[in-house]
Parts: C-alpha cells; sequence; structure tokens
C-alpha cells in the first residue's frame, strides 16, 4: 500500500510539474477575465459532477474573495440554480441545462468557462455553442485528450492528465491561480 500512495503522489507531483509549461494559457486567460469583468462582464461556469463542485467553488472565489479583500466580482457558477436545472432539463433535455441558462443570463463580452476531464460533456458543448451566438468568450478547461470543447473554445487549457481525479486536482489548483491573479489584476 505505501508503494502505491507514493507512486500515485509522485504522478500528481509530476503532472503539476508539467502543468508550468501552461503559464502562457494561463496568463491568457487572466487578462480575458480581467478585461471582462472590468468592462462591466461576467465570469460564468459549467461543469458537471464533480466541475460542476468546482465551478460553485470558483465562482464563490470570485463574488466571495480569494485571498484579499476587494469589492465583489460578478461570477455566477450555471451548475447551482436546481429549479432552473429540472425545469430546463424536464422541459428541454439535459444537454440544454446550460445553454438555457446562457441564453437568458449571458451577453456579449462575458465569459464562459466549461469543465470537463473528457472535453466532451454534450450540455457543456450545447453551452458553448449558445455562448458563440451571443459573442460570450468560451474557456475550456479539460484533460489532454483531444476532444469537442477544444474545438470549439476561444482558450483551451488541456491540463497534462488523462484521469478525472488527475484532472479535477489540477483544473481547481489552475482555477485558485486564476482567481488569485484575477484578484490582484482588479486592485491594482
Amino acid at each position: 500500500m505505501k508503494l502505491n500512495i507514493e507512486t500515485e503522489f509522485q504522478k500528481i507531483a509530476d503532472n503539476f510539474v508539467n502543468l508550468k509549461q501552461s503559464a502562457p494559457i494561463i496568463e491568457q486567460i487572466v487578462d480575458t477575465c480581467v478585461c471582462a469583468l472590468r468592462t462591466g462582464h461576467k465570469i460564468m461556469f459549467c461543469g458537471n459532477g464533480g466541475s460542476a463542485s468546482q465551478c460553485q467553488h470558483l465562482a464563490a472565489e470570485l463574488v466571495g474573495r480569494y485571498q484579499m479583500e476587494r469589492p465583489a466580482m460578478n461570477g455566477l457558477s450555471l451548475t447551482t440554480d436546481t429549479s432552473n436545472l429540472t425545469a430546463i432539463g424536464n422541459d428541454y433535455g439535459y444537454d440544454s441545462v446550460f445553454a438555457r441558462q446562457i441564453e437568458g443570463v449571458g451577453q456579449t463580452g462575458d465569459v464562459l468557462f466549461g469543465l470537463s476531464t473528457s472535453g466532451n460533456s454534450s450540455n457543456v458543448i450545447q453551452a458553448f455553442l449558445k455562448a458563440k451566438e451571443k459573442g460570450i468568450i468560451t474557456i475550456a478547461l479539460t484533460g489532454q485528450k483531444n476532444s469537442k470543447m477544444k474545438e470549439l473554445a476561444d482558450i483551451t487549457l488541456s491540463v497534462p492528465a488523462t484521469t478525472s481525479n488527475n484532472i479535477q486536482e489540477m483544473h481547481l489548483a489552475v482555477g485558485h491561480l486564476i482567481c488569485g491573479e484575477i484578484e490582484k489584476a482588479i486592485n491594482e
């Protein structure tokens, strides 16, 4: 068991070392979000399962605070309103749960993050398509495999992992880094 635990930690450490190569993409993501917030737009998040909980977490870091006191930022997780999710899912199908919300609240100049370990979640893909129609900037956080989200997104951060747990670990760490850099830039 000890060897397995040590091997897992080494794999996680190697993944994060390899993630350093994504610094230019992360910088582009931060700049995009800062520009949107400074011009009165919002940052939205969507994803399923563990990614849905990360969407809530990251939106809360923007609206509440991450590491410093500052005014609230306009962040919204599309994964949290059970009435919307169940009504839309019931009336239009689960593939529409995020796209329909974007149709209602999204505006040109907003930013939409889609989190998906596979990069092929059909409801996130539908959200990206609706976002494109509305002039919303799309950012995909995925794993390293090729995916439909990578093809559709304006910016893609493909973390260097192939298993869901490792991908989600890096998505959360990257999300925290992005929130921290946004916070610093907005407070300048």
